[in-house]
């Protein structure tokens, strides 16, 4: 089980957590996580793969809701930037959508629920 400590968990709480196909998530990097572990930062691809910080390991773990999908050619300019936040406002739009026909307590027993259930 992966266990996520509050600083990761603080810039992503919410009923709906996104997050960029090829981005990680977490509060340390894969050099810093190998030089605490192994006391060897030249170990990072190692300790990368043993943090499971991929996009699809927080969706397989319940942390992240959606994956947004990323062009597979991609140059990092301004056209790709348009291209993403379209992506990114139609998923926010589309929660906001669902989230509007829920009641306060509905919205907050949903959020309740899902940090429960994360990591299982």
């Amino acid at each position: 089980m992966k266990v996520l400590a509050g600083g990761a968990l603080a810039i992503g709480v919410g009923n709906r957590v996104y997050m960029l196909e090829n981005a990680i998530y977490s509060i340390l990097s894969p050099e810093g996580f190998a030089s605490i572990l192994w006391k060897d930062s030249k170990r990072a691809k190692e300790a990368a793969e043993k943090m499971k910080l991929t996009s699809q390991d927080l969706l397989d773990f319940g942390v992240i809701d959606e994956l947004i999908k990323e062009p597979k050619k991609q140059e990092y300019n301004e056209e790709f930037i348009k291209k993403m936040a379209i992506k990114m406002r139609k998923q926010i739009i589309k929660d906001v959508n669902v989230l509007k026909k829920k009641t306060k307590d509905e919205i907050i027993e949903d959020r309740y629920n899902k940090f429960r259930k994360m990591g299982c």
